[in-house]
């Protein structure tokens, strides 16, 4: 079992850009790097953060790539780690150029260099925190068709206000969205990731294949479910096919599949509803045209049959009799009046 790392609580402050002061609670193996970008807000330019700023112990500079062990912080109520912001100009700070004309100087700026991204620190945001809002996740999560992470709150908002970005367009509605459920990791630290496999115990990071069954949302590790063989799911025993497996920040070739799938998914469900439309209106226009578009009583279809006394005689009536009680019955060179037929108009 691997030996529990020693925790340093270091006291960051950063007077000059009027940030609160923190405890943190860290492991040796932190690079300052990690701890400047922690510390600052989400708001706060990453460009500016990694070129501009830099951290202070006793008034010696710190390298950004250099570990809290390596850089002698010790676990003390005196370490305090001042983030200050790197002066440009002067004398003996590189400033200088020693070029020998403005040309030389304007064409030493005229490229922009791109800035250097730590990968392992892009590899843990794309595990760690949703894919639309940078936040930190945080229950209810959900996942797309394409594996990528989200923090539902964030995308409901944002599929509302209509503000899903370009590479989302796939999502479309809350069908596009599958819950998942994530384990908590109980051993984890302020900088380290939060979730697990609850099978293998394997840390939800990126440095290890991660699965999410789609019938009932459980996160698993791949390798759990390739060394143990199962049709049905490890944690809630619910069975599932090969193409219930969703692989959650896949490669691109694994994207690329996944994209496919939905392409062929929503053609189905296309010809699906084609299908039943013309079926429907074939049903309609055979019942329209059951008797030859012609009513018994005459009338085209649409045309409301009309009432005949002697259609409706009872038992040992007389049919005259019966449809003499209707003033529609038998027709007249006289007027009635519909209360009283022993009067007619005219004739008192």
């Amino acid at each position: 079992m691997e030996p529990q790392r020693k925790k340093l609580e270091v006291f960051v402050r950063a007077p000059e850009l009027g940030l609160p002061s923190r405890f943190l609670t860290l492991t040796p193996d932190v690079t300052l790097r990690r701890l400047k970008l922690a510390f600052l807000p989400r708001s706060f330019p990453q460009t500016l953060a990694l070129e501009s700023l830099f951290f202070d112990l006793g008034g010696r500079p710190l390298p950004d790539s250099s570990t809290l062990d390596a850089a002698g912080v010790f676990s003390s109520s005196s370490t305090v780690l001042d983030l200050r912001l790197r002066l440009r100009g002067g004398g003996g700070d590189g400033g200088a150029t020693g070029a020998e004309s403005r040309d030389c100087y304007l064409n030493m700026y005229a490229v922009k260099k791109p800035d250097k991204v730590d990968p392992n620190e892009t590899r843990l945001s794309k595990w760690t925190t949703c894919a639309l809002s940078a936040e930190p996740l945080a229950p209810p999560v959900v996942v797309d068709r394409l594996g990528n992470l989200f923090n539902k709150e964030a995308l409901v908002e944002a599929l509302i206000h209509k503000k899903i970005p370009k590479e989302f367009s796939h999502i479309r509605g809350l069908k596009d969205m599958i819950p998942i459920h994530l384990t908590p990791n109980p051993s984890a630290v302020a900088s380290e990731t939060k979730f697990e496999c609850p099978i293998t115990g394997l840390e939800f990071n990126g440095k290890y294949g991660f699965l999410v069954l789609r019938g009932c949302g459980h996160v698993l590790s791949a390798k759990a479910l390739k060394e143990v063989k199962s049709s049905a799911c490890l944690i809630c025993h619910k069975e599932f096919s090969e193409s219930d497996k969703l692989v959650i920040n896949g490669s691109a070739d694994e994207v690329a599949v996944l994209r496919e799938r939905i392409q062929e998914e929503r053609g189905k469900l296309k010809e699906r509803k084609e299908k039943k439309a013309n079926a429907s209106l074939s049903g309609k226009k055979h019942a329209g045209d059951e008797n030859g578009g012609i009513l018994e009583n005459g009338r085209k279809d649409g045309g409301a049959k009309r009432f005949k006394a002697v259609d409706m005689v009872p038992a040992n009536a007389t049919k005259e009799v019966y449809a003499s009680i209707f003033t529609s019955s038998k027709k007249s060179d006289y007027k009635e009046t519909f209360s009283c037929r022993s009067l007619p108009l005219g004739r008192n």
